[in-house]
């Protein structure tokens, strides 16, 4: 018999014996057992994690024998021919070959018939994204309502890609990717089984290369079986694989870990041997850099998935988590920069080397306490120390006058430090030892100082009357140049700049004369300098639109392309008077505007109950209408906040009841926009009436802009 290969001689024949993916199977054999049976089922995942063994299984359990059972016997007819591929009513279709309209028609058109041996009759379409769009619309009818004797196996590798009319229709289970210890146990079994000796290291290689596929796993073990002539050795399977010894990866972490750049570059020598991939290394210790924070945080979160949980405990236990954060974040960086390295060996050790460059030393507190010859100095003022010569404080700026305070002090304290008794400091110096000097007038004279605190040490000499001369004879040139500094000129007045009413009947005369040629000036173009300048003794000549302008006293009319202030109207409440308030007899469509600005309302519930307009009322209920246009924000929120103020301004229990649609009357919103409109018509009337503007206009074919015109005051009030 010829050889077969290990990935179908291991294929799980029953649910029993099948690796993994226990929430799929929890729901296949409930539903089995229960015959609880869903016409069509869609498995999805990678490539070897069991989609076409779970449906095997599946149509096993459906046809066997003995029934319809979550285990099958594995000794009937059906279920020989099942696991033999040849079973009739088991139709497997390869939809990555069968992808047109005519193939789905083909194998739909034996749907109706029953049944040849067994059961039920299975269809088994993998890859079922391949099919084309004809083939899918093709499938639907069919797929929604089949016989009552066809059961629909769909598996596939890409379930993003079938319609969402097709996932509707299924049953869609999604299997897991095979964890590194699953595959590694299995494999186990396996070689256990086969008598194949192995070296469980290599195992985790193979576990590793198969990313999740237990399929390939196995592939990859038959091909290291070949490889080692007849057993499976770490040293083989890392040749076959061209991986990296995990083992020479560890080595470089934990030359990391104790700062040794030699051990480091010794082992980057040894791996170079192998003429390995430095990306795939620099990913390799990213990895482990990645388990040790993880074993740093949270110890037991740590797995054995890559067979190196000891090694990372241990490394996490002598390393800091700083540390750790650091390399990882060099690493990343450093696989940015590989391609750009003129070798990719130089670059992987240049980026290995900033990580101990870019390392922090540890304080040495052990050492400074030490040092300091057991004087008891605490640690935590070595720790100050440290920090204060690393990080100097900056020294405050002073200016030259401060500096001279500073100056008398310290020459008063130094002279009166041999002076016994509670000697006062003269006046100059008080003035000195205060934050800012007051400018003093010529005829000061420094008053007796306060009684304060005595200067001078227990051990200080005697007083006598030729000291103190000394002392106020060396203080007293300090202290008046420290004043001189200080003192600052009061402000000048400006002088008062006398009106210059005269010249306007002079421009006047010319202006009258025939002869005179006035010059046009455009607007805009004369620069008026503000009024409050306060550096300019002589106001700038005055040109003839601005004497006018002065004659006639309209320097308070806005000039265009200026800035206008814009009154804005006021929102608050109107708060009436006790003797104006209205009753809720009373109440009506005219005297509801007055009632709803006093309520104390604001935000968006006072713009909602602004276009309400008042119905009716009745018995303690108010009705009002809201615009249907603005009832988009509208909900109960506001409708009880508007009941609660109403209920307070009658001063009695009301209920609201508002209804949506078009109003008829005027509602407080339309009132207040129409007494806008009023009274900016009104301002815009005031202006095109007044005289000075008509003259303006007349003698000047001035032109009045409607836009900066604006009411003054509140425009509703």
């Amino acid at each position: 018999m010829s050889y077969q290969v290990l990935a179908r001689k291991w294929r799980p024949r029953s649910f029993k014996e099948l690796v993994g993916q226990t929430h799929v199977l929890q729901a296949l054999v409930n539903a089995l057992d229960q015959d609880r049976l869903h016409h069509a089922y869609l498995f999805t995942g990678t490539r070897g994690v069991g989609k076409t063994t779970i449906a095997r299984i599946l149509a096993k359990c459906l046809n066997c024998e003995e029934g319809v059972s979550s285990t099958p016997c594995g000794q009937c007819a059906a279920c020989h021919e099942i696991d033999d591929g040849r079973f009739v009513d088991l139709i497997e279709v390869d939809a990555a070959s069968r992808t047109k309209v005519e193939d789905t028609r083909e194998l739909l058109d034996n749907v109706q018939y029953a049944p040849t041996r067994g059961r039920y009759k299975v269809y088994l379409i993998d890859e079922v994204h391949m099919l084309s769009a004809h083939s899918f619309n093709a499938l639907l009818k069919t797929l929604e309502e089949p016989p009552p004797h066809v059961k629909f196996l769909l598996a596939t590798t890409d379930p993003q890609k079938l319609p969402i009319t097709i996932l509707s229709r299924c049953l869609q289970f999604g299997l897991k990717n095979m964890t590194p210890e699953r595959i590694v146990g299995h494999l186990e079994n396996v070689l256990g089984s086969e008598h194949i000796p192995y070296e469980t290291s290599a195992l985790w290689q193979l576990a590793r290369a198969a990313d999740g596929s237990m399929r390939d796993s196995l592939s990859l073990t038959d091909q290291a079986i070949a490889f080692g002539n007849g057993r499976v050795s770490e040293a083989e399977v890392s040749s076959m694989l061209g991986t990296i010894d995990q083992g020479q990866v560890m080595k470089m972490v934990r030359a990391l870990s104790t700062a040794d750049a030699g051990s480091i570059l010794k082992a980057v020598a040894e791996l170079s041997e192998h003429s390995p991939d430095y990306m795939a290394v620099l990913n390799d210790m990213l990895s482990v850099l990645h388990r040790i924070a993880i074993a740093q945080a949270v110890p037991d979160a740590v797995d054995n998935s890559q067979g190196d949980r000891e090694q990372v405990l241990q490394l996490a236990g002598g390393m800091r988590a700083e540390d750790v954060q650091l390399y990882y974040q060099i690493g990343l960086v450093g696989k940015r920069d590989l391609p750009l390295a003129p070798e990719p060996r130089s670059g992987f050790e240049m980026a290995l080397l900033r990580m101990l460059a870019f390392r922090p030393e540890p304080v040495r507190i052990e050492a400074a306490m030490s040092g300091s010859g057991g004087s008891g100095v605490d640690a935590s003022a070595v720790m100050a120390e440290q920090t204060e010569a690393a990080e100097p404080e900056p020294e405050p700026l002073v200016n030259e006058a401060e500096s001279a305070a500073v100056d008398v002090v310290e020459s008063y304290e130094a002279l009166t430090a041999e002076v016994e008794g509670p000697i006062q400091p003269p006046e100059s110096v008080q003035q000195a030892q205060s934050p800012a000097v007051n400018p003093l007038p010529d005829d000061f004279s420094p008053s007796p100082a306060p009684e304060s605190e005595p200067i001078g040490s227990a051990n200080a000499l005697p007083l006598s009357s030729e000291t103190v001369p000394v002392v106020e004879a060396q203080l007293e040139p300090v202290a008046s140049s420290l004043v001189n500094v200080e003192i600052e000129p009061e402000p000048e007045p400006e002088p008062e700049v006398e009106p210059l009413q005269d010249e306007s009947p002079f421009v006047y005369e010319q202006a009258g004369d025939p002869g005179f040629q006035a010059e046009y000036v455009p607007a805009g173009a004369v620069d008026v300098e503000p009024a409050d300048r306060e550096d300019d003794d002589v106001p700038p000549p005055l040109s003839t639109y601005e004497s006018y302008a002065a004659s006639m006293d309209l320097q308070n009319l806005p000039v265009p392309g200026s800035t206008v202030t814009v009154p804005v109207a006021d929102e608050s409440p109107v708060l009436p008077d006790p003797s104006e308030r209205v009753c809720l007899t009373d109440l009506d469509a005219r005297s509801w505007i007055p009632v709803y600005r006093s309520l104390p309302l604001g935000g968006v519930t006072r713009t909602i109950g602004s276009h309400c307009e008042y119905v009716a009322h009745s018995s303690g209920r108010i009705n009002l209408r809201l615009d249907e246009q603005r009832s988009t924000l509208y909900n109960d929120t506001h409708r009880e906040r508007i009941e609660a103020a109403l209920s307070e301004y009658f001063q009695q229990p009301v209920r609201l009841q508002v209804e949506v649609g078009v109003v008829q009357t005027e509602t407080p919103a339309a009132w207040r926009e129409r007494k806008i409109a009023e009274r900016l018509q009104q301002a815009r009337d005031s202006i095109y009436s007044d005289a000075n503007v008509q003259s303006l206009v007349d003698q000047f074919t001035a032109v009045v802009l409607d836009d900066s015109i604006q009411p003054v005051g509140n425009v509703i009030k």
